[in-house]
């Protein structure tokens, strides 16, 4: 069972106490991301992010690192396009020390300006190994198409020439503006109990607000087509259709029609277009959701001169989908591994952390398994028609990163 509570300045915490494990996972997220940017600060989240590594007032960056390592423990982060995400995993007879470290990672960083000028060289060499990885880099270039200027279409690591300009006031300055205690949820799973609230809460339910909250703008989905001239061994092509937000009524549907379109290795384009024909050698499909909006996204490398042959596949393949929806087998196999994946995930505290963390910041509401279960099991024909059209009613948009430019 999962307790809440929420401090009297907007945190909220959630716990989930699993007395069959000997581990605890505690994760703070906060709703803050690349689309919280503007031109200006684009890589700010994900600076932030390396950055609450690199010293507190008392402890140095190796400091940190030998804290944890000297307890067996992990500690790690990660930005989205709407959150980020400080945790740590530890037996639980380190949960207390975990805590307290995560807790003057988030109060006490220094942001000392030399750690600060190393660590803009760590992510400089992020991005370029990133642009060395056309199959990654070719999504960030489909949200471009997709999304244009709107902060949904930045890059998360943001570019050199913007890092270039944070100083350490840039970084309190967001901190104040975004690192606020109605943005902020503490997560916790594993073996402990719901005493270990008032521990959480001697930390963070203190500090305050000094900020109004900040809306958000809804995007408009663009159908536009970007390519990029690039020295690479195979032409990467992505196709982006106008998805559904987080929460959605119809989100259960989507995943199981996303599932057996290119979700898994039985599905129609890995079947199609790599066993069938043998064109690519990784091609899926996924559907990223956000607050206000998403998107459903097919990938596939090939060589230059399959290319034509590579579209025509997949525009074939999803003709099909279309034209006949789901046979009565896919949707009955594709229920079942929802529903087994979702049942797996519950073995890790980490999975745990992280369901019960995302539920809490972008949905603010929890369901049981047998509520996500019974929701699966209602998915039917009727539904998954209705999202086909929903998402592929619509024009999609199109990134290419290929050798040279091909149209």
């Amino acid at each position: 069972m999962i307790q809440k509570h929420t401090s009297k300045n907007g945190l909220r915490v959630v716990l989930e106490n699993i007395p069959s494990v000997r581990s605890v996972t505690i994760g703070i997220w906060v709703l803050t991301g690349s689309r919280n940017e503007n031109e200006a600060n684009n890589g700010i989240s994900h600076f932030l992010e390396h950055m609450f590594f690199k010293g507190t007032e008392t402890r140095s960056a190796t400091d940190i690192a030998e804290a944890f390592d000297s307890i067996g423990g992990q500690v790690n982060a990660f930005t989205s396009k709407e959150y980020t995400c400080y945790y740590a995993k530890v037996i639980d007879t380190h949960k207390e020390y975990a805590l307290e470290i995560l807790a003057d990672m988030f109060f006490n960083s220094s942001f000392d300006e030399e750690e600060m000028e190393r660590e803009k060289k760590v992510v400089y060499e992020e991005i370029k190994m990133y642009e060395d990885t056309p199959d990654d880099i070719v999504h960030d270039i489909l949200a471009r198409a997709s999304y244009g200027e709107h902060p949904l279409g930045y890059p998360i690591l943001g570019t050199e020439k913007q890092l270039k300009t944070f100083k350490p006031q840039t970084l309190r300055n967001y901190i104040k503006e975004r690192y606020t205690p109605e943005n902020v949820v503490v997560s916790v799973a594993g073996n402990v109990d719901e005493s270990f609230i008032g521990k959480v809460e001697s930390y963070f339910g203190a500090y305050e607000s000094t900020n109004n909250p900040q809306s958000i703008s809804e995007p408009a989905f663009m159908a536009n087509h970007i390519e990029r001239n690039k020295d690479t061994e195979q032409a990467h092509l992505c196709i982006g259709y106008n998805g559904i937000a987080v929460g959605h009524e119809n989100i259960y549907s989507l995943v199981i029609m996303n599932n057996v379109l290119g979700g898994s290795m039985s599905s129609r384009l890995f079947q199609e277009v790599r066993e069938k024909q043998g064109l690519a050698y990784s091609v899926f499909s996924y559907h990223s959701s956000f607050l206000d909006s998403g998107m459903l996204t097919i990938y596939a490398g090939t060589g230059k001169d399959q290319l034509s042959l590579l579209k025509d596949t997949i525009e074939k393949t999803t003709e099909t989908l279309i034209a006949n929806g789901l046979s009565d087998k896919e949707l009955k196999n594709s229920k079942e591994q929802l529903k087994g994946s979702l049942m797996l995930s519950l073995e890790s505290t980490n999975s745990r952390m992280s369901r019960n963390g995302k539920n809490e910041l972008l949905l603010k509401r929890h369901r049981t398994l047998d509520e996500m279960i019974t929701e699966i099991d209602a998915v039917n024909h009727a539904s998954i028609q209705e999202v086909i059209k929903q998402i592929f009613d619509n024009t999609p948009s199109t990134a290419l990163i290929a050798p040279k430019v091909l149209t």
